[in-house]
């Protein structure tokens, strides 16, 4: 007991003693090893000074062990350099393999491991660079379009951002750390990397720079990055300063320092023409059409998306959800052309029964038959669809209709996606 006294009685010593201070303390944090010790003899101190813990709760961690699960120690010459791992790599990357192990167990130490916490942070730091890239030209004050008014396809992201968002939040507050890091990198790598960004790209690229598809997308990416880059923060500090400085740098103050920041309030809005369960099933026939087109570019019917063209055949909810999208569709799918027909009109030996949740063949399934084809038509040197509209213009023999809208005339509109 003698041993352990004086740490023991920190709660008097200390909290008790000075006035910035609070007895009890918010929390006492330690190794899973003072459960007997420091835990231990505050806890009994305390109780006998006070009938009360000198403590609002605890929070305890295992400790670093190598990759076969060893102690570290110098005699087995495992010992890893914090500041060395610092010196190669970055402290954030060293902050972001601390974050996303689960702490209250043993951590493993190593090249493995670090190369795990190094991939995480270059997709959650290349999303970044992604999300500022395309808001260089953007002013939020002159260039942002109303909630009201943005492409459906926004609206959906804005939302699915604020669902992360919340969930991430919580995650902080109960001290789940990895379930942060979990939540951060697959918004990078699912919502934004695998479905939202590889959509927009036509629109941030080939459509007019101050019209409506352009800004729309621009809109939402700013609130995306102003939210991302506060999840980040209390993790990957350097990170997080270094892109809030790059997205504030119209303000006066170059936007100051993201840590005095609160989580991010996005604007109010409401999904209408589209709404989450239709994107949900959107994105369940937006993965059945990429695995076909893997298909068929391995069997060199194709060799790129856009030199694609799809027939979708469904019924009920998934046919209702997806004919939402109109003309649209195609630039969902990332297709030169997209068809969108009854499943009555399906060949009779392609119909399969697909469940909408597991993939998998079931009685309680949703129809849906993709099939691919090689587009035909002329290549668009611009866009690079491939189109039966080009040369319509004289003036722009090489040129599709929609860019030669966005190239000379009033710019194509956006509805959905």
């Amino acid at each position: 007991m003698d041993v352990w006294f004086d740490s023991g009685t920190t709660h008097f010593a200390v909290l008790e003693q000075r006035d910035e201070l609070t007895n009890p303390a918010d929390m006492y944090l330690e190794g899973s090893d003072q459960h007997r010790g420091w835990f231990q003899t505050s806890l009994l101190t305390s109780e006998a000074m006070y009938e009360r813990p000198p403590f609002k709760q605890v929070l305890t961690h295992g400790f670093v062990v190598d990759e076969n699960g060893r102690k570290m120690s110098k005699s087995l010459g495992n010992i890893i350099t914090p500041q060395e791992e610092i010196n190669k790599t970055g402290a954030d990357m060293l902050r972001l393999w601390i974050a996303s192990s689960d702490y209250r167990y043993e951590m493993s130490a190593g090249k493995t491991v670090f190369k795990g916490a190094i991939d995480m942070y270059r997709r959650i730091r290349n999303t970044l660079r992604f999300l500022l890239a395309n808001t260089d030209d953007f002013n939020p004050a002159t260039d942002s379009v109303p909630m009201d008014e943005l492409v459906s396809l926004d609206k959906f992201i804005i939302e699915r951002a604020q669902t992360v968002q919340a969930q991430i939040i919580s995650a902080y507050d109960a001290m789940d750390f990895h379930q942060v890091t979990q939540h951060v990198t697959a918004f990078c790598s699912q919502d934004l990397g695998s479905f939202y960004l590889d959509i927009i790209k036509d629109r941030q690229y080939t459509t007019q720079k101050d019209g409506q598809p352009r800004r729309s997308a621009q809109t939402a990416i700013y609130h995306i990055a102003h939210a991302l880059i506060r999840w980040i923060t209390p993790i990957l500090s350097f990170t997080a300063q270094e892109a809030w400085e790059v997205l504030n740098q119209r303000e006066a103050d170059k936007g100051g320092y993201v840590f005095t920041q609160e989580w991010y309030e996005f604007p109010a809005f409401e999904l209408s023409a589209i709404s989450n369960d239709d994107w949900q099933r959107i994105m369940f026939a937006k993965d059945m059409v990429n695995k076909h087109i893997e298909t068929a570019r391995g069997e060199k019917i194709i060799n790129a998306n856009l030199s694609a063209d799809v027939s979708l055949y469904a019924d009920g909810a998934m046919y209702e959800s997806l004919a939402k999208l109109d003309e649209e569709l195609r630039f969902v799918l990332i297709t030169s052309n997209a068809e969108l027909k009854p499943m009555s009109e399906a060949p009779t030996d392609s119909i399969v029964q697909v469940d909408e949740a597991t993939e998998t063949n079931t009685e309680e399934a949703v129809d849906l038959v993709v099939q691919v084809s090689a587009a035909t038509g002329t290549k668009c040197v611009r866009c690079w669809h491939i189109r039966d509209d080009i040369g319509t213009d004289s003036a722009h023999p090489e040129l599709c209709a929609r860019c030669v809208t966005n190239v000379s005339g009033d710019g194509e509109v956006r509805h959905y996606a």
